[in-house]
């Protein structure tokens, strides 16, 4: 991929890898993961549960299992955010990049009103006073669509509904005023109409503050209504990275073609889902060659041999596929 001037990279992970240690041996959760994140932009990681998006960036946050390690590096405006000491995490967790995770009511403290759970961020992160503190975190219920903020403002966290707990996590994260966003499958227990407005939100916001957004997902329909540019990963790996647009019109992987096969469509009668076979291989046990060879349809003798590298295919489109699609034009040519 095209390299990113200094000041446009906000967060740069090199040769980024979590590993997790367990009675029957090492998980490699995530392995020699590359990627840039400039400032202000929307990007979206995919991929199948257990692919290593979710924790690619709790390691960022410093919040893996006990049992979990990470190397490489993570730099956050060139500050490399895995070797700070707890304390130096804490002063950077929260104010410069902030998680909104996937199940509101386990991400809010259940014990606490949430007018403490909002101007707690506030006080510690920006020197605010109690009663600065309260008008700005009202005024930020307000941004996000909480109905009656005033009244809602020192409810218990039970007492609100799922969309509402969502919001409520959505506002004490952009508080701070983050430059990076890590969205963790926000919408997954919403239903629909939630969602998109959830999503609306945050196109609204992170567009308006200049925050970065890192969205966590296994739907590409929310891909396309949000990120500028997608990641796609497997088994701990990006197999393929390009702008929006370009991996729908051209996805290269044929696992990113996959998974585009596999959404359902509205206007097509089909009798049966299309279904990705087989199963993601076991972390442990990763295959010699291609991760994705034992349930790739295009297969060959070179993908079981040894791991293809991440490269480039086009400006901006990189995957890691040694027989990859061929791009629409490529094929309007051989026509």
């Amino acid at each position: 991929m095209p390299q990113e001037t200094k000041t446009d990279v906000l967060l740069e992970l090199k040769d980024y890898a979590i590993t997790f240690k367990t009675p029957d041996g090492e998980v490699k959760a995530v392995s020699n993961m590359n990627l840039t994140i400039k400032r202000g932009e929307r990007i979206a990681i995919v991929g199948e549960s257990g692919s290593g998006k979710s924790q690619t960036f709790l390691g960022i946050m410093g919040l893996l299992a006990k049992n979990g390690k990470t190397t490489g590096q993570a730099l956050l405006e060139g500050k490399d955010v895995l070797s700070l000491k707890p304390r130096e995490l804490d002063r950077v967790r929260g104010k410069d990049m902030a998680m909104v995770f996937q199940d509101p009511m386990t991400a809010l403290n259940p014990s606490l009103k949430i007018s403490r759970q909002l101007t707690e961020q506030l006080e510690i992160h920006r020197g605010f006073t109690a009663r600065a503190a309260s008008a700005e975190a009202l005024d930020m219920l307000r941004r996000v669509g909480i109905p009656d903020p005033a009244r809602r403002f020192n409810l218990f966290p039970h007492e609100l509904s799922g969309g509402m707990r969502q919001r409520i996590v959505i506002a004490m994260a952009l508080l701070t005023k983050p430059k990076l966003l890590i969205a963790d499958e926000p919408t997954t227990a919403l239903d629909v109409t939630i969602q998109a407005q959830i999503l609306d939100l945050f196109n609204d916001l992170t567009a308006e503050m200049n925050t970065a957004l890192a969205m966590i997902t296994h739907d590409l329909g929310v891909v396309a209504g949000l990120a500028d540019r997608v990641a796609v990963m497997y088994a701990g790996r990006i197999v393929e990275e390009a702008p929006v647009d370009e991996l729908f019109e051209n996805p290269a992987h044929p696992y990113t073609a996959a998974l585009h096969a596999a959404i359902p469509r509205p206007d097509q009668d089909v009798d049966q889902l299309v279904v990705i076979p087989g199963r993601p291989p076991n972390l442990q046990h990763l295959p010699k060659g291609c991760n994705f060879s034992p349930r790739c349809p295009k297969v060959e003798e070179d993908c079981i041999d040894r791991p293809p590298p991440l490269e480039t295919l086009a400006p901006h489109h990189c995957a890691a596929c040694f027989h990859p699609f061929p791009r629409t034009e490529e094929l309007l040519n051989h026509v």
